[in-house]
């Protein structure tokens, strides 16, 4: 364990409200808030390295794209230690020692900032959760799959309720239990349609099953791959780097998941998640007609590559 002090140690919490940058810094732990929060400090000029305990950043998302974020940020200045674990963190005047075991060695990091970014702890003592008829397990409250944390009105969403822990995602089950208490039939969550986001430059975007996790379902499937080198709006947007990545079934052509790296990806999930909701295929995603030039083109064309026919590659 590593304590939290809230001046040199810190959360999230007490990193977004800082008034100050670092020096030099390490980020314990590989995922979305802690590569975002090293992309930020290592364009203020701070030296920054990430230690994250898998053999890759991002361990939950496209190996692909994870391998394609680490070589950015590589170039952009930021250090990573994966593989690695942090076995003490000691304070020393205004800053700590970092130290770390990685694969091949021991290290000691002197910073003069350490941000803790594994994972998050649901917020959930003193809120009468089992009083009122609910069971918490690891203080997450146990819903079921309309969200219901007992069966006598008391609903459970966000964070709390061990789904996706994300905002957009939050707002939904709020709407998703607002229509249910207002006796409206509101379409089922499908959390496999919900967007993932990391906000470093490039940027990450994700939804649905990796091609790992498609392959440990037992499904076959296909990929469709498009690299923003060969997209008009990319290049004259001076923002080449990163592909669009869509997984399919082989035999049924069912979008599963998509992944994206790139300048802007975010704003490009829209049409993938709608068409996972309406059950579309890569050929539906395939027969939309895109504007030129937009980077949206580029999921179109990956689209199309899953079916053996892209047009532009």
């Amino acid at each position: 364990g590593v304590d939290v002090d809230g001046d040199v140690v810190m959360t999230y919490r007490e990193a977004i409200v800082s008034a100050t940058a670092p020096t030099r810094a390490v980020i314990i732990g590989g995922g979305a808030a802690g590569l975002e929060f090293a992309y930020v400090y290592n364009a203020y000029g701070a030296h920054v390295t990430v230690v994250e305990m898998e053999p890759r950043i991002l361990p939950k998302e496209d190996a692909e794209v994870s391998a394609a974020l680490t070589r950015s940020l590589k170039k952009q200045g930021i250090d990573f230690l994966t593989g690695s674990k942090v076995t003490g963190v000691e304070r020393d005047g205004d800053g700590a020692t970092v130290h770390v075991e990685t694969p091949d060695e021991r290290v000691s990091l002197h910073v003069d900032r350490v941000l803790v970014s594994i994972g998050i702890v649901p917020n959930t003592d003193g809120l009468g959760i089992e009083d009122a008829g609910g069971t918490l397990e690891r203080g997450y409250v146990q819903v079921d799959g309309e969200l219901r944390a007992n069966g006598d009105g008391l609903f459970a969403i966000g964070d709390v309720a061990g789904t996706l822990p994300l905002a957009h995602v939050a707002q939904a089950q709020g709407a998703y239990i607002v229509e249910r208490i207002a006796g409206e039939d509101p379409r089922p969550l499908d959390y496999q349609a919900m967007p993932r986001a990391v906000y470093t430059n490039p940027q990450v975007a994700s939804m649905g099953l990796t091609e790992e996790e498609a392959g440990a379902d037992g499904r076959q499937v296909k990929v469709g791959k498009f690299p923003f080198l060969a997209s008009a709006r990319a290049l004259a947007a001076g923002a080449s780097e990163g592909f669009a990545k869509v997984v399919v079934d082989a035999s049924t052509g069912e979008l599963l998941g998509a992944h994206l790296i790139g300048h802007d990806v975010t704003e490009l999930l829209g049409e993938l998640s709608l068409a996972r909701i309406v059950e579309g295929t890569a050929f539906d995603v395939g027969a939309v007609v895109n504007a030129h030039p937009t980077l949206s083109e580029a999921v179109k064309e990956a689209a199309l590559a899953a079916e053996g026919r892209a047009i532009h590659i």
